[in-house]
């Protein structure tokens, strides 16, 4: 080996040095010949304070999502082709193996990407299922030379983390192979349930009495009337026959053939008892082998920053409605290994990839602010995978009607607001001693409680359907005609959500002094919402076929929808509590719970954005064929 000098070794040494400082000051600039990806710059980004370039040696940890072949928009051409009727694709579906085959980056892209990351200093350290994605990994200077953005430190939702500040740029020989990149920005991304029961976990909780077996059982007569008159007490809590009845009518349709699949976070542990329990104890169809299946991840995590015994609670409430709409569906309960979205992503992919279920409930979501472009263009990719294979995608339209009062701006939720997700919004439902439907109000409420002097004390807004114009998306065509504003608007279809007209579910919960035990509670939100729709559209595949995107659909057939229109005959119910949740030893409490007062959301006849186009009637079991 050849020896250098001192003299020659100090200038190379000097040289090296300068240049790790000039790269430590000035990140690389993008080749002037480079392409952006589009959806890779965060949207709040505009509006925070630098903090300064982020340390050069700093970690990171990223997901190149890669584009399937012919892009995105074939998929999306495709999959709107197969929901639109008419069209010659109209419900020519594929399999999951035709779509893999038809759409997968191929291996030679993967290893020209690869090559590239590789190149520049980053780690590829994995390779996703069907190629959708590489894992990348290496420090914040090798992530700027690849990826061509300056990535700087922000102050973001209380915490500190980096972000690139622009879109992401890359050579036109890998850039159009490349859909989104995800994890440049290091705040965390977590998505919450929609339901309300009052429940404060870990602890238990049980109803307190007075409560009505059906609408109008019980009258508050020993208590002071609100606004001149007598409330009658909250129902119990709805049960299987009582929803069937008053949505279904007397359909011999079951759900048979049909599967259902659901997503949450973590996998309870005493789901398949519960359910049996349930079902059992209210008439309910009994599970058959193998129709109630968990699909869970090797392993959960984060499951304290994620709260995961109330995610137990949220399937349990998504298994047991589904259920009770349809006794004979199959349902596959997919566990998300936490509550971030990379995990979600993950087990929708495999939704997808599995391609078992004809429809995907989802009761969970986070507020539009909370976005970004890149998350929500790998959400897109397999919504529309799905859609190709006749999958159709249902979320809860959240639970605080416009957002304002819970984050001090007006907006929608997402997933729930992409155009090719249906999103399921909320009413308040009065089911009569027979199961007919005896009226419905949007779902919103504000809440009175009984003070000393026997007067109902105003305490504000309490929850509502969520709605009102998406800030990221267009309105698409099958609101055309419909929505008049130029934005995607949520919600498009509701069933009952309201906590006060709630369901009556099962699960094993943990009490005071250590008390593991089955005991049911009545449960509301759009997370009751999205999974009742899920299990009565269940009834309209067997009816007829899949649907894929469903939207095209619904809107097509809106008469198929009961109009909500927001005249009542009640301003609301008189609720009880426990003073502690489980039981009277503390005394019981008294409130009222109010109808038809979402936020700044109104209930309209026609469309309105508390209720969409309205719920499915009976006509909607004969849509799909």
């Amino acid at each position: 080996m050849r020896k250098r000098s001192a003299a020659a070794m100090a200038a190379v040494l000097t040289t090296a040095a300068a240049t790790v400082a000039a790269m430590m000051a000035s990140p690389a600039q993008a080749s002037p010949s480079s392409q952006p990806i589009p959806n890779t710059k965060p949207l709040w980004v505009a509006h925070a304070r630098s903090l300064g370039h982020a340390a050069p040696a700093a970690g990171v940890q990223a997901r190149v999502y890669l584009q399937p072949r012919g892009g995105l928009v074939a998929v999306r051409d495709a999959a709107v082709a197969m929901a639109t009727p008419g069209n010659a694709r109209y419900h020519q579906f594929l399999t999951p193996a035709q779509y893999h085959a038809r759409y997968d980056a191929t291996g030679a892209t993967v290893r020209q990407v690869s090559s590239y990351l590789r190149s520049h200093g980053l780690h590829v350290t994995g390779v996703a299922a069907h190629h959708r994605y590489l894992v990348v990994r290496g420090t914040v200077s090798s992530a700027e030379h690849a990826f061509g953005t300056r990535i700087d430190r922000f102050r973001h939702d209380g915490r500190l983390v980096q972000a690139p500040t622009a879109l992401v740029r890359m050579p036109a020989s890998v850039a159009g192979s490349v859909l989104t990149v995800t994890g440049l920005d290091t705040t965390p991304k977590l998505v919450r349930p929609q339901r309300h029961s009052d429940i404060s976990w870990p602890a238990g909780f049980r109803n307190a009495h007075p409560c009505s077996a059906y609408y109008g059982e019980k009258q508050a007569s020993s208590l002071p009337g609100f606004q001149g008159e007598t409330l009658p007490y909250a129902p119990c809590g709805y049960v299987g026959h009582q929803l069937r009845s008053a949505y279904e009518g007397s359909t011999a349709l079951d759900g048979s053939g049909v599967t259902v699949a659901i997503t949450d976070a973590y996998a309870s542990p005493s789901i398949a008892s519960d359910a049996a329990t349930y079902a059992a104890r209210h008439g309910d169809a009994p599970y058959a082998e193998g129709q109630l299946v968990q699909v869970a991840p090797r392993a959960f995590t984060h499951a304290g920053q994620c709260g995961a015994n109330g995610w137990w609670g949220e399937e349990t409430l998504d298994v047991e409605a589904v259920h009770a709409m349809a006794p004979g569906a199959d349902i596959r309960y997919y566990g998300s290994a936490s509550c971030y979205d990379a995990d979600f992503l993950d087990t929708l992919g495999r939704v997808v990839d599995d391609g078992t279920a004809s429809l995907v409930s989802n009761s969970w979501s986070d507020i539009e602010a909370n976005e970004t472009p890149d998350a929500t263009k790998a959400y897109e990719a397999v919504f529309l995978q799905g859609g190709t294979e006749g999958i159709s995608f249902l979320f809860s339209s959240g639970d605080d009607g416009d957002e304002a009062a819970a984050t001090g701006t007006q907006q929608v939720d997402y997933p729930a607001s992409d155009p090719y997700a249906t999103a399921v919004g909320g009413t308040s439902d009065a089911i009569g001693a027979n199961g007919s439907l005896l009226f419905q109000a949007g779902w919103g409420t504000e809440k009175y409680s009984l003070s000393a002097d026997d007067t109902w004390s105003p305490l504000g807004f309490l929850y509502g359907a969520g709605g009102g114009d998406s800030s990221l998306f267009a309105r698409p065509d099958y609101q055309a005609g419909v929505v008049s504003g130029t934005h995607r608007s949520v919600p498009d279809v509701a069933m009952d959500a309201d906590p006060t007209t709630g369901m009556l579910v099962g699960q094993t919960q943990r009490f005071p002094h250590g008390v593991v035990t089955y005991d049911e509670y009545r449960i509301g939100g759009t997370s009751l919402a999205s999974p009742l729709f899920a299990g009565m559209t269940a009834l309209a595949v067997q009816a007829g076929s899949r649907a894929g995107l469903l939207n095209p659909t619904i809107y097509a057939h809106a008469d198929a929808f009961t109009d909500v229109t927001g005249s009542v005959p009640d301003a609301g119910n008189v609720r009880a509590d426990y003073a502690n949740g489980v039981d009277g030893s503390d005394g019981v409490v008294y409130s009222v719970r109010t109808f038809g007062q979402d936020s700044s959301l109104t209930v309209t006849p026609g469309y309105d954005q508390v209720t969409g186009v309205g719920t499915p009637s009976a006509g909607w079991l004969t849509a799909l064929q």
